[in-house]
């Protein structure tokens, strides 16, 4: 079959012609990644240029999953760990001063926690060597293991994402078979279990042939399990090999399904043919909501002790 034709409204947005030497300088010579290069992220220049924001990738660049829409490098075993990751990342977001760091991650299903721990020490080395920077995480599912969700929830990030990708009906077609539907809704549901003031956030892509009843009943889910944030966007197939995209939706579509979102209860919905995980759009809102939740804490800190 024919593969679909991009509509003239979906075109990848170029980047500025914006200095990002600084920024990469920070990142080249402590030998760190991030998703936005990695991916040829449309918003890498909003996010570095206007926004302070940007999102590394940590434990490796070969992932021991094999995902059917991403064109991360997969094995059985994934490359050693550097124990350094942590400290070098922590520096790097000092230098660029950022005021907000999302922190993703491979999976690697073949260490013995799965990379929890280092997943956990590089948050702590982020607050500590900049504690104004938010933190936000978008973890693998850690096989469901509620002990080593507890080691990221611990390490007090701002935000914790975990991406149910897509419909429920779609799981196995899209996703690796050791990933799951009710898995995923289980991580977010134990995010909130275990600290209630970590806001929780998770992502769908269409495109894939999933239909409108099937996204809105996604929605009402992920609200079930007290998710957050949400984030939508379109399904771009990354090389011949991948599933093939089976509708480009439309920018109505997005639009009705953030207002959607928004009436089932989401503190905030960014959803658009662009929008991926650790969008942009949503952050300064988000940022709120946490400087918010800061400022309650001290106030509630301060009655106790007069």
């Amino acid at each position: 079959m024919e593969e679909l034709r991009k509509p003239d409204w979906l075109k990848i947005r170029p980047a500025h012609n914006t200095d990002f030497s600084k920024i990469k300088g920070a990142l080249r010579k402590r030998g760190l990644v991030t998703v936005c290069e990695e991916a040829h992220c449309p918003n890498m220049a909003e996010c570095w240029h206007n926004e302070g924001t940007a999102t590394f990738m940590v434990l490796g660049d070969t992932c021991t999953r094999g995902c059917k829409f991403c064109a991360v490098k997969t094995s059985r075993k994934g490359n050693p760990v550097d124990p350094f990751e942590p400290k070098k990342l922590a520096e790097a977001i000092a230098e660029m001063q950022l005021d907000y760091a999302v922190i993703t991650s491979v999976d690697r299903d073949d260490l013995p926690d799965e990379g929890a721990s280092h997943f956990a020490r590089c948050i702590s080395e982020i607050k500590k060597a900049h504690p104004k920077t938010n933190v936000e995480v978008l973890i693998p599912d850690f096989s469901g293991k509620p002990e080593l969700l507890k080691k990221i929830v611990d390490a007090m990030p701002d935000v914790i994402a975990h991406n149910v990708e897509t419909v429920k009906s779609l799981q196995r077609k899209v996703r690796d078979p050791r990933a799951g539907y009710e898995q995923s809704l289980k991580v977010l549901e134990n995010i909130k279990r275990m600290d209630q003031k970590i806001f929780s956030k998770s992502a769908l892509m269409l495109g894939l042939g999933e239909t409108r009843e099937e996204v809105v009943q996604a929605m009402k889910d992920l609200r079930s399990v007290g998710c957050d944030i949400l984030t939508i966007g379109q399904y771009l197939k990354p090389k011949n090999k991948f599933l093939k995209v089976e509708e480009y939706v439309k920018p109505e579509a997005f639009e009705e399904y953030k207002r959607i979102g928004e009436s089932l209860g989401f503190l905030y919905v960014a959803s658009g043919p662009f929008v991926r995980s650790s969008y942009r759009a949503g952050e300064l809102f988000i940022k709120n909501l946490i400087d918010k939740k800061n400022s309650a804490s001290k106030e509630v800190g301060l009655s106790q002790e007069t």
